[in-house]
């Protein structure tokens, strides 16, 4: 399958529960953590889970996901536990899913890819722009010594910590250190700069430079860009700080908020 427009994530493309409104859905998203699930029930997330993996790594599509470490990690992170338990079931689905704030959980694969062309080794420290529902901070963090994700919204900042603590303090997450900071994302986050690879999950129309100036010499930035019309970017900073810009796949994304 051909990676085209509409793979990335809008808040159109995750469809709400029929006869859900809205606040029904963001006051359930604060209560994703504190549900806890049956054996049987965790079993058969596990067995959707190892399925979606395979999916992710076939020829259905143009640029599969081949690193095994991506692989591993989206083996290991409960997709179900960063959405409403109304959703669970479609949490294995390669689609985005509408979260709290208008705003939605990447689908599988476009995780999957950007945390590839992200190339992280285990000692690097990684920033992440749009924390969301905290699933693609768990990700970086099974791949990366340091997280730092940066968030604009306080309702999501506040969930999307409690969803990864309570993950890590049941022993599901692994992380070694994973922050998270209440922000404007298009300034990035200067206090633990620089980094080696930087993630974007929501499309500027232009790459900021506060992003560009934080990464350091031989760092990676993947980002959507664009407006209407959207491309995910691979931008690499050489030794000498020069930059090379790469064109992967066209995306959809919600666009990025700014202060």
């Amino acid at each position: 399958m051909s990676v085209c427009p509409g793979c990335g994530d809008t808040p159109s493309e995750g469809p709400k529960p029929p006869g859900v409104p809205a606040p029904q859905i963001q006051r359930s998203v604060q209560e994703t953590s504190s549900q806890p699930l049956t054996v049987e029930e965790e079993a058969a997330y596990e067995l959707q889970r190892k399925r979606m993996v395979a999916h992710l790594s076939s020829s259905a599509f143009d640029f599969p996901i081949i690193s095994a470490r991506v692989l591993d990690a989206m083996r290991v992170v409960p997709r179900h536990e960063f959405v409403t338990r109304e959703l669970r079931p479609r949490s294995y689905d390669n689609n985005p899913l509408p979260i709290a704030e208008d705003q939605t959980i990447s689908q599988p694969y476009i995780v999957a890819l950007m945390t590839q062309l992200l190339d992280l080794k285990p000692e690097e420290k990684v920033l992440e722009i749009g924390t969301g529902s905290g699933y693609q901070a768990a990700i970086l963090g099974e791949l990366a010594a340091e997280v730092h994700s940066v968030e604009i919204r306080p309702q999501l900042f506040e969930s999307s910590r409690r969803i990864l603590d309570g993950l890590k303090a049941r022993g599901i997450l692994h992380y070694k250190r994973l922050e998270t900071h209440l922000g404007d994302g298009n300034k990035g986050y200067p206090g633990a700069a620089p980094y080696d690879a930087i993630i974007v999950t929501a499309a500027p129309r232009s790459i900021p430079v506060e992003l560009l100036n934080q990464l350091k010499p031989g760092g990676r930035l993947v980002i959507p860009v664009g407006d209407f019309v959207q491309e995910l970017q691979l931008i690499k900073k050489s030794l000498d700080g020069k930059y090379t810009e790469e064109s992967i796949v066209p995306v959809r994304f919600v666009k990025m908020d700014s202060k």
